[in-house]
């Protein structure tokens, strides 16, 4: 089953829900940057959240999610925006993405002991209007507990936040994730309800490796089938990056940097962070953005 998303009010529960599975999409970034697994599983995991705090973005809207840590993986970045009206795309990718270190005391990849103490900062730009961001000190570092922590810190909302990457030296097993924000009204009981449900849960990947499927993941959660009014979208690997955005980031070198290269080389390349594509730019090209500024 390809990777998808599916959302719903869940009013009995007092939450809206909106679960995951991102395998394909964490597959792809592995893939495109050579993760080691404990990389492939701190990436995952934070493109994953992405996809999640995406469920409703609208046209035209983005958001962004950024790690940056003092432990060796240095800093995580992903995000996520609606790519057509079926398909939320999402991109991400790690700072040294070939740490790799042992397993933590549960028996889990040390995401953790990658990251080391630092802050996670969401971003949400819009249509109109200026971006907000939001930054939250690391709070274990596990990421889905750090995005739970943002929430409830910078949005003010109680959620259930819960992610999971599975992955090995030959790639990525399973990948996905839930989150449950809780509705405005909802009581305390309700909360304390959904965080038992919750705590209650096998591993995600435990789940996605039995039925990769987010109405599964949904329906274990809320303790009973998937309303009709649940929405869904198809989760794709997407990146935004074009040659007249390189351009752009070229042209703000200045005019003596550009002419530089342009006498110092016959081609100069440009590689894009997220998807590692290369765009090359002739002497020639360089010297003609140089003569525009």
């Amino acid at each position: 089953m390809p990777d998808r998303l599916l959302t719903v009010s869940a009013t009995i529960a007092g939450a809206s829900v909106a679960a995951a599975v991102t395998t394909d999409l964490v597959t792809e970034v592995q893939r495109r940057h050579d993760l080691s697994p404990t990389a492939t599983a701190a990436a995952g995991r934070l493109v994953t959240g992405a996809v999640l705090l995406g469920a409703n973005l609208g046209e035209n809207e983005r958001i962004s999610l950024q790690i940056s840590g003092d432990g060796p993986i240095g800093s995580l970045v992903a995000d996520a925006w609606l790519r057509d009206a079926s398909t939320i795309g999402a991109r991400g990718y790690a700072r040294n993405g070939r740490v790799e270190l042992p397993v933590n005391a549960r028996g889990k990849f040390d995401v953790a002991g990658a990251l080391g103490n630092g802050a996670l900062q969401v971003t949400r730009s819009y249509e109109v209007g200026q971006p907000y961001a939001g930054v939250v000190p690391l709070h274990t570092g596990e990421i889905a507990e750090d995005i739970a922590a943002y929430l409830a810190k910078s949005e003010q909302i109680p959620s259930v936040v819960a992610l999971g990457v599975l992955a090995d030296p030959r790639g990525v097993v399973a990948a996905g994730g839930i989150v449950a924000k809780m509705l405005p009204g909802a009581s305390e009981a309700d909360v304390a309800a959904l965080e038992r449900r919750a705590n209650a849960l096998p591993a995600i990947t435990a789940l996605i490796t039995e039925r990769p499927d987010p109405a599964y993941l949904l329906q274990r959660l809320l303790g009973s089938e998937v309303p009709d009014t649940a929405a869904a979208m198809d989760v794709s690997f997407t990146c935004s990056c074009t040659k007249q955005k390189v351009e752009t980031v070229l042209r703000a070198l200045g005019k003596r940097e550009l002419e530089r290269l342009s006498r110092e080389r016959d081609q100069t390349e440009a590689t894009c962070e997220f998807c590692r594509r290369t765009y090359a730019f002739t002497s020639g090209e360089l010297r003609a953005m140089a003569e525009t500024l």
